[in-house]
């Protein structure tokens, strides 16, 4: 199916709001004027009348989509049963139950739209008269609140026709004094959440944004003074995005901002028709190519930052494929899909195929957060994959990992990041961060100097990166993350042959320097002379350590101390020399596959040709 119906209509609506916005002064406040366009009746948000009839007949007309129908309605049936959400707080997080009621609501008010089965109506009502029942929403973590809010902004507008007097009041009751009044009293105060450039600002805007058009006609001044501020706010949080749609939070908070990103673009166009030129911002149209470059041949990620390594399921990439014409977004998602939602189905988009993602490159440098993507094929679950970030270790949701880099071969992932710990560890986002392990430098693969952490504030550029058929190379200024221990340290990291992985690494101090290199592997090693032997799953990997020839291979356990989540089945390949003063220590470690006969002719030792070759 082509995308031209959809981009018509998106341009007209878009039209109608110019002309409404550009109205003389005479005309009402810009507060009043954002609601000029409401829709009128329901449902308004992301589905309007024709989409179900269109969702109808991709499900007759694409297996996929029929399949993901079946799933959903599998779910739902399931969830007739289920107990609704409880008041019951993780730590300080209402979170889980939050999304949990708007997983639930979507799902079961989806399929009552499509198959009019009043049980799954029905369900959803006592979920969402669940929530609304609730003291409070956790307002003093807004997340919670925000995507209690977009459940029950959600439910109501999806199932206005079916909800009882007195349901509809109670829940939009709720809505109001549980999620909007305190997200609007929130934004009058300029709270931090309304001005800072993570992840916070489109979840909370985004929520809020949903909740407040849900029942803006019944209460027009509300939800416009909400919309109004939002609009104002959520900008902010683009600049991260720019100018090439990279997240230094990493892909797990990329896809969390992105998904509320989705939700607040997909509302505005279907309630208000305009998105108040948020398609414009920079890097936002090329933000699904970071989540395809950081996805690996084994479906895992390059998971810098807080988060896990499994990918999760992105809805938002079918929106993102029609609203930006970017077929490959689609073909992504339906390939890769990792779990079950409701939204996938509202926003299906069946374009794309295998010759979209070949037509990629094979290698991307995303400069705003200085993170780089090697591989050797598209397509191919045993391809080589390298990921290497330099970045900013003061970035939202950081690990002190400047230079680490993860490696994925012959369908295993050899070169591990740990991820996040758990979030109610005492001081995880305080003063005890850098004590834990999985956040340390020591917990990264990478360059420990002295026993001690990078810079928490240190700033690591990518100051050279090459791609061509052959192979790819990038180098990381790593100094400022050093400067107590080093006057220049830097790394390099070459995929070459497209089957071979270089690292090598310069380090010039100018006093006595202990130095570790560091690989985390879920892989059994030996220590075989200059070689280290990684096995896992009847495949190998070979680490050689071409330089310096004076060292030797070692193994470490990797036991963090309680209360933090133990790792198990986890070893620390490593490194360790110790240079005098004014002697430059260079490290080079070459990673192949086993099963690749011929060794590559490796790039000239130093690392000032990698950046300006001969």
């Amino acid at each position: 199916m082509r995308h031209s119906c959809f981009m018509l209509t998106l341009a007209m609506v878009l039209a109608v709001c110019d002309t409404a916005l550009s109205r003389d002064a005479s005309q009402p406040s810009a507060q009043t004027e954002i609601l000029a366009n409401l829709r009128p009746g329901h449902p308004r948000l992301f589905i309007v009348e024709g989409d179900i009839e269109r969702i109808r007949k991709l499900i007759q007309e694409h297996p996929d989509a029929r399949k993901l129908r079946d799933d959903l309605h599998a779910l739902a049936v399931k969830l007739l049963d289920e107990p609704t959400v409880e008041h019951k707080l993780v730590g300080p997080r209402l979170l889980a139950q939050s999304r949990a009621c708007l997983d639930r609501v979507a799902t079961l008010a989806l399929l009552y739209r499509l198959e009019g089965d009043r049980r799954f109506a029905a369900r959803a009502e006592k979920e969402m008269l669940a929530a609304a029942a609730f003291p409070d929403w956790n307002p003093s973590h807004f997340l919670d609140t925000a995507e209690m809010s977009n459940a029950l902004g959600i439910g109501y507008d999806w199932l206005y026709d079916v909800l009882s007097a007195d349901s509809r009041a109670t829940i939009r009751t709720a809505l109001i004094e549980k999620g909007l009044r305190p997200g609007l009293d929130g934004h009058r105060k300029a709270v931090w959440w309304t001005r800072t450039t993570n992840n916070w600002n489109q979840v909370c805007n985004g929520g809020l944004t949903v909740g407040a058009l849900a029942i803006a006609d019944e209460e027009p001044e509300l939800a416009a003074e909400i919309i109004d501020y939002a609009r104002k706010s959520i900008p902010l949080a683009m600049t991260s995005f720019q100018p090439d749609g990279g997240c230094p939070e990493g892909p797990g908070y990329w896809h969390y901002a992105m998904r509320y990103t989705a939700f607040y673009h997909a509302a505005l166009l279907t309630a208000l028709g305009t998105d108040f030129g948020l398609a414009a911002s920079s890097g936002y149209a090329q933000a699904g190519l970071f989540r395809i470059h950081c996805t690996g041949p084994t479906r895992h990620t390059f998971n810098f930052a807080d988060g896990g390594s499994v990918l999760a399921n992105a809805s938002l990439m079918m929106f993102m494929a029609r609203v930006f014409d970017r077929p490959v977004y689609a073909w992504h998602q339906r390939t890769l899909r990792a779990g079950t939602d409701a939204f996938e189905l509202v926003w299906y988009d069946p374009r794309g195929s295998d010759a979209d993602i070949r037509a990629l490159p094979l290698d991307a440098h995303f400069t705003g957060i200085d993170v780089v993507f090697m591989r050797s094929a598209w397509n191919d679950p045993n391809a080589v994959f390298v990921g290497f970030k330099g970045g900013n270790n003061a970035a939202s949701h950081s690990n002190l990992d400047l230079g680490t880099f993860i490696v994925d071969a012959l369908g295993e992932r050899w070169a591990m990041e740990l991820g996040a710990d758990d979030y109610n560890l005492p001081g995880y986002f305080g003063n005890k961060r850098w004590t834990y392990y999985r956040l340390r430098t020591e917990g990264q693969n990478t360059l420990v100097l002295n026993g001690e952490n990078q810079d928490t504030k240190a700033k690591a550029p990518i100051i050279a990166f090459r791609s061509s058929p052959q192979q790819a190379l990038a180098v990381a200024d790593l100094s400022a993350a050093y400067t107590q221990h080093a006057r220049r340290v830097q790394r390099g990291v070459a995929l070459l042959d497209r089957s071979h992985v270089l690292i090598t690494d310069e380090i010039e101090a100018a006093s006595p320097v202990e130095i570790t290199w560091a690989m985390h592997t879920p892989a059994v090693v030996s220590i075989e002379g200059p070689q280290a032997v990684l096995r896992q799953k009847g495949k190998r990997m070979v680490a050689r350590l071409i330089e310096p020839a004076d060292t030797a291979w070692a193994i470490r356990e990797v036991n963090p101390e309680p209360p933090q989540r133990p790792l198990k089945g986890v070893r620390k390949l490593v490194v360790e020399l110790r240079r005098a003063g004014e002697t430059p220590a260079r490290i080079r470690v070459l990673l192949s596959p086993a099963s690749t006969s011929a060794d590559p002719s490796l790039p000239p030792p130093e690392l000032k040709r990698w950046i300006q070759p001969d």
